[in-house]
């Protein structure tokens, strides 16, 4: 019999591409779940059942689970959501009588460059400088709770670098690339824990399926092991854009900002505990404040025009500067993970997408 499963975050890189497989596929009958009307113009060409739900409200999320076998979680939000909504996807799948909830966690959560050796075992803190990696943290030790005192089975992905048609990495990287601020740590020989967006959905779809992995984490990746110069050259290339211009940079140090320090203030346990006592107009008060003290002034609009360059980030640093490729022998063994579409077919795909798109793509690699 075709299961019946509910997308969180339908309307996605990730979850229009599920939609697409898993409906042409018959794989399951999909019930896409977004946060509004708009959300759904992507998905309207499918006659699904959809359903409008604010991540954050339990009951609404209740309603659009009922009748459903599987749940997959694929919200992106802020770091406060990211944690209220998986708690709040759970408690509403066990009271419809989700038989499995599959979490979309990310890779970060062992930071943008994990030590070798790290693992699904590895041990997970919250002190990392990004939000986002502190909040899928909290998201999965809140989801590993709410299961043990729950009945709806819990799997948890956890890939990097997804890319593909629509992805962010590809059209930034290609947008970086055609405005010639585009930049390579350290010559771009940092390990790119890429993930074709169809391997993942391969990875959903057996984490869906596949009996005896309840309570388990797998991280997932391609294949193969590339660097990031070979992720912007093959871009590059097929744009005309001669990779050896890419400007090289060697690893900027970055200090701590203001905006970093209120967030490890903020996300540390007594503060946290402290929180609920806080009244929510404080809070939005305070962030706001934080966040305007941090942001950098406007530029005037008298100034004249200075040449192109890199916008280096501590986070794009950090991800060049990886040395380790994470593995999915986990997922391999125990879900029988294969990631059939490889590096080069992947890029392929994408840049396919690109001259679709309208760049001005000379060759597909």
């Amino acid at each position: 019999m075709t299961p019946t499963i509910a997308v969180l975050g339908a309307s996605g890189f990730v979850g229009s591409r599920l939609l697409e497989v898993f409906h042409l596929s018959g794989f399951a009958t999909v019930r896409p779940i977004v946060r509004n009307y708009s959300s759904l113009a992507r998905l309207a060409r499918f006659n699904l059942d959809w359903r409008v739900a604010d991540a954050c409200d339990q009951d609404a999320l209740q309603t659009a689970f009922k009748g459903c076998d599987a749940v997959v979680n694929l919200v992106v939000a802020d770091a406060d959501i990211i944690v209220k909504n998986a708690i709040l996807s759970y408690e509403a799948a066990q009271a419809a009588g989700v038989k499995r909830l599959v979490f979309m966690s990310s890779a970060s959560v062992h930071g943008q460059a994990p030590s070798p050796g790290t693992d699904e075992a590895s041990p997970l803190h919250t002190n990392h400088r990004f939000a986002y990696n502190n909040a899928k943290v909290r998201a999965e030790l809140a989801l590993a709770k709410s299961r043990r005192k729950g009945d709806v089975e819990l799997v948890i992905l956890r890939p990097a670098i997804v890319y593909g048609p629509r992805s962010r990495w590809i059209v930034d990287i290609a947008d970086q690339l055609l405005c010639g601020n585009a930049y390579l740590v350290n010559g771009g020989l940092g390990v790119c824990n890429s993930i074709y967006v169809d391997n993942l959905i391969e990875a959903i779809q057996l984490a869906l399926s596949v009996p005896s992995v309840d309570r388990e984490i797998f991280l997932v990746g391609d294949n193969e092991s590339v660097n990031w110069y070979q992720f912007y050259s093959l871009i590059g290339s097929s744009l005309g854009c001669d990779p050896a211009r890419i400007s090289r940079v060697a690893t900027p140090c970055f200090g701590s900002s203001l905006l970093d320090t209120f967030e490890t203030v903020r996300t540390s346990k007594p503060v946290q505990a402290l929180l609920p006592s806080v009244p929510p107009v404080l809070k939005q008060a305070a962030k706001g404040a934080i966040k305007a003290v941090s942001a950098k002034p406007k530029p005037s609009p008298w100034q004249l025009p200075k040449s192109i360059s890199p916008i280096i980030t501590e986070e794009m640093t950090q991800l060049q500067s990886c040395v380790f490729k994470l593995p999915s022998s986990k997922a391999q063994l125990s879900l029988g993970y294969s990631a059939n579409i490889s590096f080069l077919e992947g890029m392929k795909r994408s840049i396919g997408w690109l001259e679709f798109a309208g760049y001005p793509v000379i060759s597909c690699q």
